[in-house]
Protein backbone atom coordinates (compact mmCIF):
# COMPACT_ATOMS: atom_id res chain seq x y z
CA UNK A 1 0.00 0.00 0.00
CA UNK A 2 1.27 3.59 -0.48
CA UNK A 3 2.91 5.28 2.31
CA UNK A 4 1.00 6.80 5.12
CA UNK A 5 3.27 9.11 6.46
CA UNK A 6 1.92 12.90 6.52
CA UNK A 7 3.70 15.64 5.00
CA UNK A 8 3.33 18.99 5.99
CA UNK A 9 6.42 20.62 4.96
CA UNK A 10 6.59 19.85 0.69
CA UNK A 11 4.77 22.41 -1.73
CA UNK A 12 1.07 21.54 -1.18
CA UNK A 13 -0.40 21.82 -4.77
CA UNK A 14 -4.17 22.73 -4.44
CA UNK A 15 -6.99 23.75 -6.71
CA UNK A 16 -10.17 25.89 -5.92
CA UNK A 17 -13.52 24.15 -7.79
CA UNK A 18 -17.05 24.38 -7.38
CA UNK A 19 -19.98 26.34 -9.71
CA UNK A 20 -19.80 29.10 -11.68
CA UNK A 21 -19.37 32.29 -10.31
CA UNK A 22 -18.92 31.13 -6.56
CA UNK A 23 -15.46 33.28 -6.46
CA UNK A 24 -12.93 30.81 -7.48
CA UNK A 25 -10.54 33.40 -9.12
CA UNK A 26 -11.25 35.97 -7.00
CA UNK A 27 -10.58 33.39 -3.65
CA UNK A 28 -6.99 33.06 -5.14
CA UNK A 29 -6.97 36.50 -5.76
CA UNK A 30 -7.19 37.34 -2.42
CA UNK A 31 -5.11 34.86 -1.22
CA UNK A 32 -2.16 35.95 -3.12
CA UNK A 33 -2.71 39.69 -2.30
CA UNK A 34 -3.08 38.91 1.48
CA UNK A 35 -0.18 37.08 1.76
CA UNK A 36 1.69 39.59 -0.22
CA UNK A 37 2.41 37.87 -3.18
CA UNK A 38 2.13 39.82 -5.84
CA UNK A 39 4.21 42.77 -6.73
CA UNK A 40 2.81 46.47 -7.05
CA UNK A 41 2.73 46.89 -10.67
CA UNK A 42 0.66 43.52 -10.89
CA UNK A 43 -1.78 44.94 -8.49
CA UNK A 44 -2.12 48.00 -11.03
CA UNK A 45 -2.72 45.59 -14.15
CA UNK A 46 -5.50 44.19 -12.37
CA UNK A 47 -7.91 48.08 -11.26
CA UNK A 48 -10.31 48.70 -13.30
CA UNK A 49 -12.47 52.12 -12.76
CA UNK A 50 -9.97 52.33 -9.76
CA UNK A 51 -10.82 49.32 -7.89
CA UNK A 52 -8.53 45.91 -7.89
CA UNK A 53 -10.71 43.06 -9.71
CA UNK A 54 -8.53 39.76 -7.85
CA UNK A 55 -10.43 37.61 -10.66
CA UNK A 56 -7.61 39.04 -13.06
CA UNK A 57 -4.44 37.55 -11.18
CA UNK A 58 -5.55 34.26 -12.60
CA UNK A 59 -8.09 34.88 -15.69
CA UNK A 60 -5.45 35.61 -17.95
CA UNK A 61 -7.07 34.57 -21.72
CA UNK A 62 -8.80 37.50 -23.06
CA UNK A 63 -12.06 35.41 -23.52
CA UNK A 64 -12.26 35.19 -19.77
CA UNK A 65 -11.83 38.58 -18.94
CA UNK A 66 -14.56 39.78 -21.89
CA UNK A 67 -16.38 37.28 -20.29
CA UNK A 68 -15.81 37.04 -16.45
CA UNK A 69 -15.37 33.23 -16.20
CA UNK A 70 -12.56 31.12 -16.20
CA UNK A 71 -12.03 28.57 -19.17
CA UNK A 72 -8.62 27.24 -18.98
CA UNK A 73 -6.92 26.49 -15.64
CA UNK A 74 -4.41 28.56 -14.30
CA UNK A 75 -1.92 28.06 -11.93
CA UNK A 76 -0.03 30.71 -9.44
CA UNK A 77 2.96 30.17 -7.19
CA UNK A 78 3.11 31.84 -3.71
CA UNK A 79 4.83 30.70 0.02
CA UNK A 80 3.97 31.76 3.27
CA UNK A 81 6.68 31.53 5.92
CA UNK A 82 5.32 27.42 6.99
CA UNK A 83 5.25 26.07 3.58
CA UNK A 84 4.73 26.72 -0.94
CA UNK A 85 1.84 26.29 -2.65
CA UNK A 86 0.83 25.59 -6.49
CA UNK A 87 -2.44 26.86 -6.89
CA UNK A 88 -5.00 25.31 -9.85
CA UNK A 89 -7.96 27.57 -10.72
CA UNK A 90 -9.93 25.37 -12.17
CA UNK A 91 -13.52 26.39 -14.61
CA UNK A 92 -16.87 26.32 -12.81
CA UNK A 93 -18.62 25.75 -16.21
CA UNK A 94 -20.09 21.94 -17.04
CA UNK A 95 -18.67 22.45 -20.66
CA UNK A 96 -15.09 22.71 -19.14
CA UNK A 97 -15.55 19.54 -16.17
CA UNK A 98 -12.30 18.05 -18.45
CA UNK A 99 -10.33 21.24 -17.45
CA UNK A 100 -11.06 20.49 -13.68
CA UNK A 101 -10.53 17.11 -13.80
CA UNK A 102 -7.06 17.37 -15.27
CA UNK A 103 -5.93 19.53 -12.53
CA UNK A 104 -7.49 17.82 -9.69
CA UNK A 105 -5.41 14.20 -10.84
CA UNK A 106 -2.56 15.78 -9.43
CA UNK A 107 -3.66 17.87 -6.68
CA UNK A 108 -2.91 17.15 -2.80
CA UNK A 109 -6.08 18.75 -2.19
CA UNK A 110 -9.50 20.43 -3.01
CA UNK A 111 -11.03 23.87 -2.05
CA UNK A 112 -14.77 23.53 -2.96
CA UNK A 113 -16.48 26.88 -2.75
CA UNK A 114 -20.03 27.03 -2.18
CA UNK A 115 -21.85 30.45 -3.07
CA UNK A 116 -24.11 31.23 -0.24
CA UNK A 117 -26.21 33.78 -1.92
CA UNK A 118 -27.36 31.33 -4.59
CA UNK A 119 -29.05 29.02 -1.79
CA UNK A 120 -32.17 29.04 -0.08
CA UNK A 121 -30.63 28.29 2.88
CA UNK A 122 -33.79 29.26 4.79
CA UNK A 123 -35.43 26.01 3.70
CA UNK A 124 -35.30 23.03 5.21
CA UNK A 125 -34.89 21.15 1.83
CA UNK A 126 -31.97 23.67 0.92
CA UNK A 127 -30.27 21.88 -2.13
CA UNK A 128 -26.92 22.15 -3.41
CA UNK A 129 -25.89 23.15 -6.95
CA UNK A 130 -25.74 20.02 -8.96
CA UNK A 131 -21.63 21.32 -9.79
CA UNK A 132 -20.83 21.54 -6.11
CA UNK A 133 -21.88 18.08 -5.90
CA UNK A 134 -20.04 16.79 -8.76
CA UNK A 135 -17.03 18.60 -8.51
CA UNK A 136 -17.00 17.26 -4.96
CA UNK A 137 -17.49 13.49 -6.76
CA UNK A 138 -15.09 14.02 -8.99
CA UNK A 139 -12.12 14.69 -6.42
CA UNK A 140 -13.07 12.14 -4.08
CA UNK A 141 -12.76 9.88 -6.96
CA UNK A 142 -9.89 10.94 -8.43
CA UNK A 143 -8.31 10.44 -5.12
CA UNK A 144 -7.50 14.27 -3.83
CA UNK A 145 -6.23 13.60 -0.20
CA UNK A 146 -8.08 16.72 1.28
CA UNK A 147 -11.42 18.57 0.79
CA UNK A 148 -12.23 21.76 2.19
CA UNK A 149 -15.92 23.11 1.75
CA UNK A 150 -15.51 27.16 1.60
CA UNK A 151 -18.89 29.00 2.07
CA UNK A 152 -18.07 32.14 0.48
CA UNK A 153 -20.13 35.64 -0.37
CA UNK A 154 -21.63 35.28 3.69
CA UNK A 155 -20.51 39.23 3.54
CA UNK A 156 -23.70 39.52 1.44
CA UNK A 157 -26.05 38.07 3.60
CA UNK A 158 -25.61 40.58 7.00
CA UNK A 159 -26.81 39.28 10.38
CA UNK A 160 -28.06 35.97 8.79
CA UNK A 161 -24.73 35.12 7.94
CA UNK A 162 -24.56 33.21 10.95
CA UNK A 163 -27.21 31.01 10.66
CA UNK A 164 -26.92 30.82 7.12
CA UNK A 165 -23.47 29.33 7.34
CA UNK A 166 -24.87 26.84 10.06
CA UNK A 167 -27.81 25.82 7.78
CA UNK A 168 -25.40 25.82 4.55
CA UNK A 169 -22.55 23.19 6.62
CA UNK A 170 -24.73 20.92 7.99
CA UNK A 171 -25.97 20.15 4.10
CA UNK A 172 -22.78 19.98 3.00
CA UNK A 173 -21.69 17.22 5.30
CA UNK A 174 -24.87 15.02 5.23
CA UNK A 175 -23.57 15.08 1.52
CA UNK A 176 -19.98 14.43 2.27
CA UNK A 177 -21.46 11.41 4.59
CA UNK A 178 -24.03 10.00 2.30
CA UNK A 179 -21.20 10.20 -0.66
CA UNK A 180 -18.54 9.11 1.90
CA UNK A 181 -16.70 12.04 0.88
CA UNK A 182 -14.19 12.67 4.03
CA UNK A 183 -14.17 16.30 4.82
CA UNK A 184 -10.64 18.17 6.05
CA UNK A 185 -13.37 21.17 6.94
CA UNK A 186 -15.80 23.78 6.47
CA UNK A 187 -14.75 27.44 6.36
CA UNK A 188 -16.80 30.46 6.21
CA UNK A 189 -15.46 33.09 4.11
CA UNK A 190 -15.55 36.20 1.68
CA UNK A 191 -13.15 36.18 -0.71
CA UNK A 192 -14.23 39.99 -1.73
CA UNK A 193 -13.79 41.54 1.60
CA UNK A 194 -11.25 38.91 3.07
CA UNK A 195 -12.50 37.30 6.05
CA UNK A 196 -11.33 34.18 7.27
CA UNK A 197 -9.33 33.55 3.89
CA UNK A 198 -5.63 34.70 4.98
CA UNK A 199 -6.48 35.88 8.88
CA UNK A 200 -9.23 34.61 11.39
CA UNK A 201 -12.43 36.85 11.15
CA UNK A 202 -12.07 38.84 14.14
CA UNK A 203 -15.33 38.72 16.77
CA UNK A 204 -16.40 35.67 16.03
CA UNK A 205 -17.57 36.40 12.25
CA UNK A 206 -20.74 33.36 11.75
CA UNK A 207 -19.60 32.25 14.94
CA UNK A 208 -16.66 30.47 13.74
CA UNK A 209 -13.62 30.35 15.93
CA UNK A 210 -12.11 27.94 13.55
CA UNK A 211 -8.75 28.60 11.63
CA UNK A 212 -8.62 30.92 8.30
CA UNK A 213 -8.51 28.85 4.74
CA UNK A 214 -5.45 29.54 4.56
CA UNK A 215 -4.26 28.17 8.01
CA UNK A 216 -5.83 24.67 7.08
CA UNK A 217 -4.07 24.55 3.80
CA UNK A 218 -1.20 25.32 5.79
CA UNK A 219 -1.42 22.46 8.19
CA UNK A 220 -2.55 19.68 5.30
CA UNK A 221 -0.20 16.69 3.97
CA UNK A 222 1.08 16.41 0.26
CA UNK A 223 -0.32 12.70 -1.96
CA UNK A 224 2.02 10.64 -0.63
CA UNK A 225 4.47 8.88 -2.86
CA UNK A 226 3.88 5.13 -3.91
CA UNK A 227 7.50 3.92 -2.51
CA UNK A 228 5.67 0.95 -0.80
CA UNK A 229 4.53 -0.36 -4.22
CA UNK A 230 6.71 -2.40 -6.67
CA UNK A 231 8.92 -0.59 -8.99
CA UNK A 232 6.78 0.32 -12.19
CA UNK A 233 8.64 2.88 -14.81
CA UNK A 234 6.82 4.25 -17.90
CA UNK A 235 9.02 5.07 -20.64
CA UNK A 236 9.24 8.31 -21.93
CA UNK A 237 12.19 8.97 -23.74
CA UNK A 238 15.19 6.92 -25.26
CA UNK A 239 18.37 8.62 -25.01
CA UNK A 240 21.28 6.92 -27.45
CA UNK A 241 25.03 7.96 -26.77
CA UNK A 242 27.96 6.69 -28.45
CA UNK A 243 30.46 4.05 -27.62
CA UNK A 244 32.75 6.32 -26.14
CA UNK A 245 30.18 7.78 -24.06
CA UNK A 246 31.55 7.32 -20.36
CA UNK A 247 27.93 8.13 -18.94
CA UNK A 248 25.96 5.10 -20.47
CA UNK A 249 28.53 3.09 -21.44
CA UNK A 250 27.42 3.27 -25.11
CA UNK A 251 23.84 1.64 -24.15
CA UNK A 252 21.13 3.72 -24.53
CA UNK A 253 19.46 5.29 -21.43
CA UNK A 254 15.83 5.00 -20.75
CA UNK A 255 13.88 8.41 -19.57
CA UNK A 256 10.60 8.57 -16.89
CA UNK A 257 8.81 9.14 -14.66
CA UNK A 258 9.39 6.50 -11.77
CA UNK A 259 5.36 5.39 -10.90
CA UNK A 260 5.68 3.53 -8.21
CA UNK A 261 8.21 2.05 -5.71
CA UNK A 262 12.31 2.50 -5.75
CA UNK A 263 15.20 1.62 -8.67
CA UNK A 264 18.59 1.02 -7.92
CA UNK A 265 21.51 -0.74 -9.51
CA UNK A 266 21.08 -4.41 -9.51
CA UNK A 267 17.39 -4.72 -9.99
CA UNK A 268 15.80 -7.19 -12.26
CA UNK A 269 13.51 -5.87 -14.07
CA UNK A 270 10.43 -6.98 -16.99
CA UNK A 271 9.75 -5.21 -20.13
CA UNK A 272 5.56 -4.97 -21.30
CA UNK A 273 4.60 -5.87 -23.51
CA UNK A 274 7.92 -8.05 -25.22
CA UNK A 275 8.52 -9.74 -21.38
CA UNK A 276 11.85 -9.73 -22.22
CA UNK A 277 13.90 -9.65 -18.61
CA UNK A 278 17.30 -7.38 -17.86
CA UNK A 279 18.80 -5.66 -15.16
CA UNK A 280 19.19 -2.32 -14.44
CA UNK A 281 23.05 -1.56 -14.54
CA UNK A 282 23.11 2.00 -13.72
CA UNK A 283 20.41 4.17 -12.42
CA UNK A 284 20.89 8.22 -13.22
CA UNK A 285 19.04 11.00 -11.51
CA UNK A 286 17.64 14.01 -13.54
CA UNK A 287 20.90 15.33 -12.96
CA UNK A 288 22.25 13.05 -14.59
CA UNK A 289 24.24 11.62 -11.50
CA UNK A 290 24.11 8.20 -10.48
CA UNK A 291 21.79 7.12 -7.07
CA UNK A 292 18.51 5.61 -5.76
CA UNK A 293 15.43 7.21 -7.25
CA UNK A 294 12.04 7.16 -5.65
CA UNK A 295 8.73 7.08 -6.87
CA UNK A 296 7.47 10.83 -8.32
CA UNK A 297 10.99 11.47 -9.55
CA UNK A 298 12.55 11.43 -12.73
CA UNK A 299 15.44 8.92 -13.42
CA UNK A 300 17.34 7.68 -16.48
CA UNK A 301 17.81 3.61 -16.52
CA UNK A 302 20.61 1.97 -18.28
CA UNK A 303 20.25 -1.61 -18.60
CA UNK A 304 23.26 -4.73 -18.68
CA UNK A 305 22.26 -5.77 -22.18
CA UNK A 306 19.68 -4.76 -25.36
CA UNK A 307 16.42 -4.60 -25.21
CA UNK A 308 14.35 -3.64 -27.65
CA UNK A 309 12.35 -1.11 -25.73
CA UNK A 310 10.90 2.35 -26.68
CA UNK A 311 8.52 4.91 -25.69
CA UNK A 312 5.03 3.63 -24.11
CA UNK A 313 6.82 0.75 -22.80
CA UNK A 314 6.88 -0.07 -19.40
CA UNK A 315 9.22 -1.49 -16.99
CA UNK A 316 7.77 -3.43 -14.20
CA UNK A 317 10.24 -5.14 -11.43
CA UNK A 318 10.29 -8.81 -11.95
CA UNK A 319 10.73 -10.33 -8.47
CA UNK A 320 6.99 -9.65 -8.01
CA UNK A 321 5.48 -10.30 -11.69
CA UNK A 322 2.11 -10.92 -9.85
CA UNK A 323 1.60 -7.82 -7.91
CA UNK A 324 0.13 -6.00 -11.00
CA UNK A 325 -3.01 -7.13 -13.15
CA UNK A 326 -1.82 -7.74 -16.56
CA UNK A 327 -5.09 -8.56 -18.79
CA UNK A 328 -7.27 -6.80 -21.19
CA UNK A 329 -10.81 -6.78 -19.73
CA UNK A 330 -11.29 -3.87 -17.41
CA UNK A 331 -13.49 -2.93 -15.10
CA UNK A 332 -13.06 0.78 -14.32
CA UNK A 333 -14.89 4.01 -13.34
CA UNK A 334 -15.11 6.88 -15.62
CA UNK A 335 -15.84 10.44 -15.65
CA UNK A 336 -17.49 10.81 -19.67
CA UNK A 337 -16.32 14.57 -20.77
CA UNK A 338 -17.39 13.83 -24.52
CA UNK A 339 -20.18 15.88 -25.66
CA UNK A 340 -20.84 12.85 -27.81
CA UNK A 341 -22.19 10.37 -25.28
CA UNK A 342 -20.86 7.00 -24.44
CA UNK A 343 -22.14 3.88 -25.58
CA UNK A 344 -21.56 -0.02 -25.52
CA UNK A 345 -19.54 -0.82 -28.75
CA UNK A 346 -17.01 2.29 -29.82
CA UNK A 347 -13.98 2.44 -29.99
CA UNK A 348 -11.34 5.07 -28.37
CA UNK A 349 -7.66 5.28 -27.76
CA UNK A 350 -6.52 4.75 -24.23
CA UNK A 351 -3.66 5.85 -22.91
CA UNK A 352 -1.76 4.57 -19.82
CA UNK A 353 1.61 5.84 -19.19
CA UNK A 354 2.84 6.51 -22.12
CA UNK A 355 1.64 3.57 -24.07
CA UNK A 356 -1.57 3.95 -26.71
CA UNK A 357 -3.76 0.84 -26.73
CA UNK A 358 -7.28 0.73 -29.26
CA UNK A 359 -9.91 0.07 -26.01
CA UNK A 360 -13.76 -1.03 -26.77
CA UNK A 361 -16.71 -0.22 -24.29
CA UNK A 362 -17.84 -3.81 -23.52
CA UNK A 363 -20.28 -2.43 -21.30
CA UNK A 364 -22.02 0.22 -19.23
CA UNK A 365 -22.98 -1.03 -15.63
CA UNK A 366 -24.45 1.82 -14.18
CA UNK A 367 -24.41 5.68 -14.05
CA UNK A 368 -24.31 7.79 -10.60
CA UNK A 369 -26.89 10.30 -10.00
CA UNK A 370 -25.41 13.17 -8.35
CA UNK A 371 -28.44 14.17 -6.53
CA UNK A 372 -29.58 10.85 -5.18
CA UNK A 373 -26.09 9.49 -4.85
CA UNK A 374 -28.30 6.58 -6.39
CA UNK A 375 -26.78 3.63 -9.16
CA UNK A 376 -28.74 2.73 -12.13
CA UNK A 377 -28.81 0.83 -15.09
CA UNK A 378 -28.22 2.80 -18.51
CA UNK A 379 -27.69 2.14 -22.32
CA UNK A 380 -25.53 5.61 -22.49
CA UNK A 381 -23.45 7.89 -20.50
CA UNK A 382 -24.16 11.67 -21.43
CA UNK A 383 -21.47 14.79 -21.06
CA UNK A 384 -20.23 14.98 -17.53
CA UNK A 385 -21.59 12.03 -16.32
CA UNK A 386 -19.89 9.38 -13.75
CA UNK A 387 -20.26 5.63 -14.57
CA UNK A 388 -19.15 2.55 -14.16
CA UNK A 389 -17.89 0.38 -17.49
CA UNK A 390 -16.08 -2.49 -18.81
CA UNK A 391 -13.81 -2.06 -20.92
CA UNK A 392 -11.67 -4.54 -23.80
CA UNK A 393 -8.60 -3.75 -24.85
CA UNK A 394 -6.66 -4.52 -28.02
CA UNK A 395 -3.32 -5.51 -26.25
CA UNK A 396 -2.60 -6.16 -22.30
CA UNK A 397 -1.52 -3.78 -19.93
CA UNK A 398 -0.49 -3.67 -16.30
CA UNK A 399 -2.88 -2.10 -13.97
CA UNK A 400 -3.44 -1.47 -10.17
CA UNK A 401 -6.50 -0.72 -8.84
CA UNK A 402 -6.77 3.30 -8.30
CA UNK A 403 -7.31 3.01 -4.62
CA UNK A 404 -3.68 1.91 -4.79
CA UNK A 405 -1.98 4.15 -7.22
CA UNK A 406 -2.76 7.55 -9.16
CA UNK A 407 -0.51 6.28 -12.22
CA UNK A 408 -0.85 2.87 -13.07
CA UNK A 409 -5.21 2.84 -12.01
CA UNK A 410 -5.71 5.55 -14.54
CA UNK A 411 -6.50 5.52 -18.13
CA UNK A 412 -7.53 8.98 -20.64
CA UNK A 413 -9.80 7.77 -23.16
CA UNK A 414 -9.62 9.86 -26.47
CA UNK A 415 -11.62 10.00 -29.47
CA UNK A 416 -9.89 8.62 -32.51
CA UNK A 417 -11.58 10.76 -35.05
CA UNK A 418 -11.37 14.36 -32.86
CA UNK A 419 -8.41 13.80 -30.85
CA UNK A 420 -10.74 15.00 -27.76
CA UNK A 421 -9.89 13.34 -24.15
CA UNK A 422 -13.17 11.86 -23.54
CA UNK A 423 -12.90 10.37 -20.38
CA UNK A 424 -10.84 9.66 -17.16
CA UNK A 425 -10.81 6.48 -16.70
CA UNK A 426 -10.48 5.02 -13.00
CA UNK A 427 -9.53 1.06 -12.93
CA UNK A 428 -11.48 -0.38 -10.00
Amino acid sequence: MPSTELDTQSALRFITCGSVDDGKSTLIGRLLVDSRSVLQDQLANVSRSGAMDLALFTDGLSAEREQGITIDVAYRYFNTAQRKFIIGDTPGHEQYTRNMVTAASSADAAVVLVDATKLQWQSPALELLAQTRRHTLLVQLLRVPSIVFAVNKLDALGDSAAQAFANISRVLRAFATAAGVEVAAVVPVSALLGHNVVEPADDGWCEYDGASLLQILEQLPVTAIEIDLPFAFPVQWVEKFSASNDTSQGRRIFWGRVASGTVQTGQKVRVLPSGQSATVSQVLRHTRQPGTVLAGHSAGLVLDREVDISRGDWLLADETPSAFTQGREISATVAWMDEEPLVAGRVYWALHGHRWVKARIKRIVHRLDIDTLTRSATNQLDTNAIGEVELSLQESIATLPFSRSRTLGSLVLIDTASHKTAAAVLIN
